[in-house]
């Protein structure tokens, strides 16, 4: 749910989405979208056959908050705005460090409390997987991160498969709703964004199957037990990306849409945009 709407939409895609049949709703302190989506569930939750177990609620400590020491006020904020007693998945949002605030120690300690049923861990690769899982006491539940057919990272499912590590793809059909504003804030080219909607591989099997190209992009990571988390506040469409369980993809179908992987070239968002992040400093520190 990237706040790119206005806070009636938002709700009105939250109701959309829960009469539709979803219960896991994806937010963050930083989309701004937390009371939007708090007022949506209030509602929800007011009906008697509707139950606060039967949803699975995510939302992220922002980047600003990476130390131990900010993680309840951050989370309590969160709590407040979505109008719950506690999230079922709680994560890190941006796990690089922000100059001169980092901390090396773990905001995971938080899930001691009565706030939490998970931590997570969002847009972390195996390298920094490995040092999590040698030095954390709380090992990470969920890894969420770019995932589409242009940017299949198999390298890094396949270390959290192994973990035990759920993978969770965001912008699973390439962002086509994100590109007007990241071109306009971040100064992105039109060309970053993949038309993979209208990919002619991804077309041919839509047709075969009578399905939308986007229900195609979701069933062939759905198929392969990756959790996907496609934002869209178009009712008919949030309608059709749930209707994803009725069919399955051949083998040779598969592949094809497994042959479209351009590895890092297909990555749209790397966040290096962020000013002062320890990854853009260690870039131009390395002549990058």
């Amino acid at each position: 749910m990237l706040q790119l709407s206005k806070p009636e939409e938002v709700e009105l895609a939250v109701e959309t989405a829960l009469t539709a049949g979803y219960r896991h709703i994806d937010t963050a302190y930083n989309y701004n979208n937390e009371d939007a989506i708090g007022r949506a569930l209030k509602r929800w939750l007011s009906a008697e056959d509707h139950h606060r177990e039967d949803l699975f609620i995510a939302t992220k400590l922002p980047h600003i908050g990476n130390r131990a020491s900010d993680v309840v006020k951050f989370l309590d904020k969160s709590l407040e705005r979505l109008q719950l007693e506690y999230v079922d998945l709680y994560m890190v949002h941006m796990p690089f460090g922000f100059l001169p605030d980092q901390s090396g120690e773990s905001p995971a300690v938080q899930q001691d409390g009565n706030f939490v049923l998970d931590m997570n861990t969002d847009h972390i690769t195996v390298w920094k997987l490995e040092r999590l899982m040698s030095e954390a006491v709380i090992l990470p539940a969920v890894n969420q991160v770019e995932l589409h057919a242009y940017l299949q990272q198999p390298e890094l499912r396949t270390y959290c498969h192994q973990q035990g590590i759920t993978v969770t793809a965001y912008s699973p059909l390439g962002s086509p709703g994100s590109k007007t504003h990241f071109q306009r804030k971040y100064n992105y080219s039109p060309e970053t964004f993949p038309d993979l909607l209208g990919h002619s591989v991804v077309l041919k099997i839509a047709e075969a199957h009578r399905k939308t190209p986007a229900q195609i992009l979701l069933r062939h990571l759905v198929q392969q037990k990756i959790a996907v988390i496609p934002k869209s506040t178009n009712p008919t469409r949030i309608t059709e990306n749930i209707q994803v369980f009725d069919f399955e993809l051949s083998k040779n179908e598969l592949d094809q849409l497994n042959r479209l992987d351009q590895d890092e070239k297909g990555r749209i968002i790397d966040f290096m945009f962020f000013k002062g992040s320890y990854e853009q400093q260690s870039k131009k520190q390395q002549g990058y």
